[in-house]
């Protein structure tokens, strides 16, 4: 009798010895993923993120929390409820990262400040819908298409010292890239109020309207709106993929701020002609 309870003694001890290890590394790997934070009821915290919020989740309705005003990548958390139970809240982000955050009560002493790029992204395979293309991604072809040695010919207007040129139009899967040259040679600087890009009809009759139909760009390498005087400003914009219908043209109009130096720049169906593909991000075949 002795000898069996002898052997179970030294059966328990090695099965406690191996359960214990994976136990702890699942804990380790809980607290990798889930960052917790501790939101009051008479503070605001803000969680500022590296890039743009795409979706957000609470788990509670205890929990209030909205973009900042104004900005597309804080957002700010508080308590609706005091001592409300633990619960939780799911960020995703234009980089396709998706944030898990554990939030619990603590009014005297809540985190106000907190930078989700120190944390640990829950995972990194978010997949968009096509019209939601990666915001990343975007960003990061519209820098290449910008230093692209490839260029077009022949889509240019000039009018009052300014000139407007597309040099260059790029493609990758489903977002077209057009590469603007801006052209000050006056001794004025140029304030740029908008750059609109339309597919129009080619001729317009006087008993018909004629059509136009506006394409909003997904992304812009540089948000500077003044062209100095005697200097050319390069900028790329991106656009949701399109071809333009026989007897229409794309047209990018060029308005000036609290002046009358407008150009337009028609572009017609051969669009397809002028495109260069973007292989791959650190394609060097340009």
């Amino acid at each position: 009798m002795k000898r069996i309870n002898y052997l179970f003694l030294i059966s328990l001890l090695l099965v406690s010895v191996l359960v214990y290890p994976q136990l702890n590394g699942r804990e380790t790997v809980n607290e990798d993923q889930y960052d917790n934070l501790q939101i009051g009821y008479s503070k605001t915290t803000s969680i500022v993120f590296p890039y743009s919020i795409k979706s957000v989740d609470k788990g509670s309705a205890d929990v209030l929390v909205q973009k900042a005003k104004g900005v597309e990548n804080i957002l700010l958390v508080k308590a609706a409820k005091q001592y409300f139970f633990q619960t939780n809240l799911t960020v995703v982000t234009t980089d396709a990262r998706l944030y898990v955050f554990v939030l619990n009560y603590d009014d005297n002493c809540p985190d106000l400040n907190i930078k989700a790029e120190n944390a640990v992204a829950a995972s990194k395979d978010v997949l968009f819908s096509m019209e939601n293309e990666n915001q990343k991604k975007i960003e990061q072809l519209a820098s290449l298409a910008l230093s692209k040695k490839k260029k077009t010919s022949g889509m240019e207007k000039s009018k009052f010292q300014i000139r407007l040129e597309v040099n260059g139009i790029f493609i990758h899967q489903n977002v077209l890239y057009l590469r603007v040259v801006f052209e000050n040679k006056s001794k004025i600087n140029y304030d740029i109020d908008q750059l609109r890009f339309f597919i129009r009809d080619q001729r317009k009759s006087k008993r018909t309207a004629s059509q136009e139909i506006e394409i909003l760009p997904l992304y812009t390498t540089s948000s500077s709106t003044v062209i100095p005087y005697k200097s050319e400003v390069i900028k790329v914009y991106a656009l949701e993929k399109f071809t333009i219908p026989e007897n229409k043209y794309l047209t990018l109009q060029l308005i000036e701020k609290n002046g009358g130096r407008h150009l337009e720049v028609n572009i017609n169906n051969n669009l397809t002609d002028k495109v260069f593909p973007i292989p791959e991000f650190n394609s060097s075949a340009y």
